[in-house]
């Protein structure tokens, strides 16, 4: 199976680094996983409704420009379906027996997802009603990729 995960702006936190590097390195031996990292839009802390708007356009024209036009999309949104770690696991599984091997989950910048990008996934997923920075969720969700692979071969895993 093939992950992309599409992220809005740089990771510069290196105790964030460490932790998804090290999912990644473990997850290489279950899939090819790549990040790709796009610019997030330079705006004022203050925006009008209209400004947020055309910022999450602008962030979403460069998601929407990485996402292979084969790839099943699963953006992170909150108001996506929670599922529990065994659920995630039985789509990934589902995905790669029906011939979905290119899968690619999307997070958003700080103001989220444009509807744009939201019309494209083909589905929507949350890990929680609560609000986590978007950088955080990038090592949370390897984490979880990585705990669905181990729950798939029945290896062990903390529950």
């Amino acid at each position: 199976m093939n992950i992309s995960i599409i992220t809005v702006g740089k990771l510069k936190e290196k105790y964030l680094k460490q932790g998804i590097d090290e999912y990644l390195k473990r997850l290489s031996a279950y899939a090819k996983i790549e990040i790709i990292e796009v610019p997030d839009e330079k705006a004022p802390e203050e925006l009008s409704d209209t400004e947020m708007l055309q910022v999450k356009q602008k962030e979403g024209e460069r998601i929407l420009s990485k996402i292979h036009p084969d790839a099943h999309v699963i953006a992170l949104a909150i108001e996506g379906k929670m599922k529990i770690s065994e659920e995630l696991a039985d789509g990934l599984d589902k995905l790669a027996t029906y011939g979905k091997s290119k899968v690619t989950f999307v997070i958003g910048g700080s103001l989220g997802l444009s509807s744009e990008v939201l019309q494209r996934a083909n589905e929507k997923l949350s890990f929680s009603k609560m609000t986590f920075p978007h950088q955080l969720m990038r090592l949370i969700l390897v984490e979880q990729v990585y705990r669905a692979f181990r729950i798939l071969r029945g290896e062990p895993y903390h529950k």
